[in-house]
């Protein structure tokens, strides 16, 4: 935002280095493919291509080489921004001594598999403005170098790894020793400025993006499929989550459980995982909030993802996979990579080799809530049959449970499975029904001989009688009814023991306070809501909404857990289930008390 000679005032590289940031400071962008990070200085310092699993393109969120940056020039500025409504479309906001300018930066939406285009118009206001463009991809998290640089019709192109790139500026960009593009841009009072970047695994061959169009398109497809929701609690953030999931749901795939990886869930604990994958958990979470909402494009995704990867692999379907449907790859650490702080890199995910019981009850869950809808088709109840099956055959092994620790006999897990069983016994032909109701009462039998604290509560497994949240999700979804004296029993246990100043926290690991191992955990607060709506307390049920909705970042994002004394964002970022529960939660809490949709 001053004038003089360009070199003489061209930004150092340390200024322009991003944070790292708080988390609550990221916004996302996401097109179904694949999502990036802007960071609040207008650093994108995240974005893996072409797909969600793929390696980084830019990865300074994790310490490595690869940016994209659009950064006033004046040191002095201020920064904020916001989502347009019903969109992942971002406004970041700066306003500097000299001048207030503001980029407005999307995914264009709808995209493609193999090529991504990321927009950004850069406007100013009342003053003329400058600010420095810095583009640096390097792709395999950060070890492949910028090549093939050269100039084709006033765009940029290059190679890095497998991937072509073309950056379209109309600026005066040049390539430094690096390999970077780096370049000064100075825009009059009120002026305005495109920069396109187009990054494919196949050669861009196409004409360059009319930016005009391009943003039309995007602007189009958003607004397309926004939700009403009138009537419903927190309206504008359960619309802005409604986007998110889509921004998040891979076209015909799946729901990935965040964009990123390794971010840390407590400060050098080597929590550090991938969730760039699709969990079915979260799938099955993210389907029964779409149903909740109206949201039938979203439900039809979160089906099919499940009835496809139930009906190939039947009762050894595994807990995760790529949202395109392949096996989640072995986990590998990143040395090179010095990581966000306190947390080390990894990719892939131990899930791969875990069994869990509870997605099967799950599964049944959603696709009994799309049957209620009348969208489950033959291969849709083909699907139904097979969970069935597999809990069948597998109730009685120790699994991994829903929160992933050592095999167990978990009780939740169990109890998980009777309500899956008990809502598709509901839907089902005559002979079907009793036998599937049948199944659930001996497991619910069982799980009440070996499951059941001598107070009348249920317990976390079978050999450990401590209170666990996960407790209360099969309860409210119809495992035993809600004026069931161990429903009862259950939800005050859980909030004598696991609350703390309205947060609430999965199961005590040790002697320390709450608060003290991780975080509170967003998904629970929202369960707690989802309870207290159910057993009749609508002023508790909306305390525990709006406390918990509250544990986000401007841009209105959610981690999986949160640190209460610190106010702070743990772990990756967003985290799909805990926005599936806020949806699914405004929805329900919006409608009379003594009811969660679990019929």
């Amino acid at each position: 935002m001053r004038s003089g000679d360009p070199d003489e005032q061209r930004p150092t590289a340390d200024r322009r280095r991003p944070g790292p940031y708080a988390l609550r400071e990221y916004a996302l962008l996401a097109d179904g493919h694949r999502g990036a990070l802007v960071d609040p200085a207008g650093n994108v310092s995240w974005l893996c291509a072409p797909h969600w699993d793929s390696p980084a393109v830019f990865s300074s969120l994790l310490g490595g080489a690869g940016r994209y940056s659009v950064v006033p020039t004046d040191p002095r500025f201020v920064w904020g921004g916001y989502y347009e409504a019903d969109s992942l479309i971002w406004t970041s906001r700066w306003v500097g001594t000299d001048g207030i300018m503001e980029c407005r930066e999307a995914l264009a939406f709808p995209s493609t598999p193999s090529r991504l285009v990321l927009l950004r118009r850069i406007r100013t206001l009342d003053d003329p403005v400058e600010l420095s463009v810095w583009l640096e991809p390097r792709a395999d998290f950060g070890r492949e170098p910028l090549r093939d640089l050269r100039t084709v019709d006033g765009s940029w192109t290059a190679r890095t790894g497998p991937l072509h790139l073309r950056f379209t500026a109309g600026a005066p960009l040049r390539p430094g020793g690096d390999g970077a593009l780096d370049g000064l841009l100075s825009l009059p009072a009120g002026g305005r400025h495109d920069l396109v970047l187009e990054i494919s695994t196949e050669p861009l061959d196409r004409p360059v993006p009319d930016a005009d169009e391009a943003w039309q398109s995007t602007e189009h497809a958003w607004r397309s499929t926004a939700l009403p929701l009138d009537g419903c609690l927190a309206r504008r953030d359960a619309r802005f989550v409604h986007a998110l999931l889509r921004g998040m749901t891979r076209p015909g795939g799946g729901l990935v459980a965040a964009a990123t990886t390794s971010l840390p869930e407590r400060a050098r604990a080597g929590r550090n995982y991938d969730y760039r994958y699709t969990w079915i958990r979260d799938q099955c979470y993210a389907g029964r909030a779409a149903a909740a909402a109206g949201a039938d494009d979203l439900l039809d995704g979160a089906v099919a993802f499940v009835r496809d990867r139930l009906l190939a692999d039947g009762p050894r379907t595994t807990p995760a996979y790529t949202a395109a449907g392949a096996p989640v790859p072995a986990q590998e650490s990143l040395p090179w990579l010095p990581g966000y702080p306190g947390g080390t890199v990894h990719t892939g995910n131990l899930v791969r080799d875990q069994f869990q019981l509870d997605v099967f009850g799950e599964c049944l869950l959603l696709l009994a809530g799309a049957g209620r809808r009348q969208r489950l088709d033959l291969d849709g109840w083909r699907a139904v049959e097979t969970a069935v099956e597999a809990v069948e055959l597998r109730w009685r092994e120790p699994d991994s449970g829903m929160w992933e620790l050592e095999p167990r006999q978990w009780t939740h897990s169990k109890l998980t499975c009777v309500a899956g069983l008990r809502a598709v016994a509901r839907l089902a032909p005559t002979a079907q029904a009793g036998r599937w109701a049948g199944l659930a009462d001996a497991v619910l039998a069982d799980t009440a001989r070996h499951g059941l604290h001598p107070s009348g509560r249920w317990q976390r497994c079978y050999d450990d009688n401590r209170v666990d949240a996960a407790l209360l999700l099969p309860m409210i979804r119809g495992a035993v009814p809600v004026a069931d004296p161990r429903s009862v029993a259950t939800r005050r246990a859980v909030f004598e023991t696991l609350v703390e100043d309205t947060h609430l926290y999965r199961f005590r690991p040790d002697e320390r306070p709450l608060g003290h191992a991780e975080g509170a955990f967003l998904l629970c607060g929202f369960l707690a809501a989802l309870a207290l709506h159910q057993a009749g307390d609508p002023v508790g049920a909306a305390h525990w909404f709006e406390r918990n909705r509250a544990g986000c970042g401007s841009p209105g994002l959610y981690s999986e857990e949160y640190d209460v004394a610190q106010r702070l964002l743990r772990g990756n970022l967003p985290q799909a289930f805990v926005h599936a529960l806020l949806l699914e939660t405004a929805v329900t809490l919006s409608g009379p008390t003594g009811k969660v949709d679990d019929s």
